[in-house]
């Protein structure tokens, strides 16, 4: 799955761009240094500072254009801090809702929540399998640091049950998902994922973002 391959992509569901963003990583910490510092994970809206990094022409923009074209744009990002003070596990799921400008009623889409004091929503599962999401990495992520776990191939599956979970594990198997800072892993947004809580003696900060690359029915953004 490290492959620049958008064949293997498609099969596994992930791919990993080594170095990707190696020549902006002090842009990026700077970026950082000025978010809250005792969130486990910070919603990011309007940083200035990411536009060009995550535009088509930008190190993680264009990695997403790669795959969903030039209309590729990014719909939500969030920084997940996990350090000795900040720490969890996460069991495996789905992620299944977006990020929305203003609330509306719209039919398909629902329940709704706020999350960083902006809206959230289930839209129809289908829409999600058009998304990817893009994690990438500030700091290194070996695997005593709770790397992403993913279960290859589950993205393909459609909106998977809670009680078929176990069941879609087991037989898609787990892989790992390590990486080195500066690296960035390309995720089929409804992959079942999972990890573990991080190494008490180091800091795990991962700026995820999902990317779209079509606008939204019923007046939604």
């Amino acid at each position: 799955m490290n492959d620049h391959s958008v064949t293997d992509f498609t099969v596994n569901g992930a791919m990993l761009y080594k170095g990707a963003i190696q020549s902006c990583i002090a842009d990026l910490l700077r970026v950082v240094a000025q978010l809250p510092q005792n969130a486990a994970g910070v919603r990011l809206h309007g940083v200035s500072a990411l536009k060009p990094i995550l535009a088509t022409d930008g190190l993680i923009g264009s990695i997403a254009a790669k795959v969903l074209g030039m209309s590729a744009r990014p719909v939500r990002a969030v920084l997940f801090d996990k350090s000795a003070g900040r720490n969890w596990a996460l069991g495996w799921h789905q992620d299944r809702t977006i990020c929305i400008k203003d609330k509306r009623e719209a039919l398909g889409f629902g329940p709704w929540t706020v999350k960083g004091g902006m809206h959230h929503v289930a839209p129809p599962f289908d829409l999600l399998t058009r998304m990817i999401t893009l994690r990438a990495h500030l700091d290194d992520v070996p695997e005593t640091n709770a790397p992403l776990l993913i279960a290859p191939g589950s993205h393909a599956l459609g909106r998977i049950g809670v009680d078929q979970v176990d069941d879609v594990v087991r037989r898609c198997g787990t892989a790992t998902c390590p990486a080195e800072a500066g690296d960035v892993w390309l995720y089929a947004t409804p992959i079942l994922h999972a990890s573990a809580a991080a190494s008490k003696s180091a800091s795990r900060r991962v700026l995820q973002v999902d990317f779209a690359a079509e606008e939204l029915p019923h007046g939604l953004e």
